[in-house]
């Protein structure tokens, strides 16, 4: 099946990020904050059909990455100038490892169930540190199937549909899912793709 990817929201991704800084004190570490970001995209895609962010994520060492983000958390060179303009204005990557929120949130890029996943995200696994988190998603079965090759491979890009499938172990889901759930939120990401290639 082809693999499912959509047009980067670079405003939700920074604000996401300045998000969960401003919950942790003003600034927060950047491989936490991805996790953070990641365990909101799972939960919101299974319960409501969508991430919130629409990046691309990839598998690597230290878990499940979505590329655009860690780039506006790097401040990278890969970010279009519209990018880089928009998140330098809320967020400033500071030293090596931490991101720092510059600004308040402007929570009117989300839609009140990307809130609601955000909230979930933090209030679930905010208390665990990027190390913690880093090994707690190594369970999700969207990195683990790929935890052999990484061995050869230092990223290997992600299926969305994996997101939908569940654990072998006792972890938090993020959003408990019935066959049927799963087969509908299936349907729901091949029509978001379908329609987002007619505009792209």
């Amino acid at each position: 099946m082809q693999r499912i990817h959509f047009n980067f929201d670079y405003k939700k991704a920074t604000q996401g990020l300045n998000h969960f800084a401003l919950k942790e004190g003003g600034q927060i570490n950047k491989m936490k904050a991805l996790k953070l970001i990641y365990l909101a995209d799972r939960y919101h895609l299974r319960k409501y059909g969508r991430l919130i962010t629409n990046d691309s994520y990839f598998a690597m060492s230290y878990g499940p990455v979505p590329s655009g983000v860690k780039d506006i958390a790097e401040a990278s060179d890969f970010l279009g100038e519209s990018e880089n303009k928009y998140s330098s204005r809320f967020v400033e990557s500071i030293e090596n490892l931490t991101l720092k929120s510059i600004n308040p949130v402007d929570d009117s890029v989300f839609s009140e169930s990307d809130i609601e996943a955000l909230t979930f995200a933090w209030e679930k696994f905010g208390r665990l540190d990027q190390f913690k988190l880093a090994e707690l998603t190594h369970y999700y079965p969207e990195w683990e199937k790929h935890k052999k090759a990484l061995e050869l491979d230092s990223r290997i890009q992600m299926n969305l549909e994996d997101f939908l499938n569940d654990s072998t172990s006792n972890i938090e889901k993020c959003y408990e899912l019935t066959e049927q759930d799963r087969s509908i939120r299936r349907e729901q990401l091949e029509e978001l793709f379908h329609i987002e290639s007619l505009w792209s």
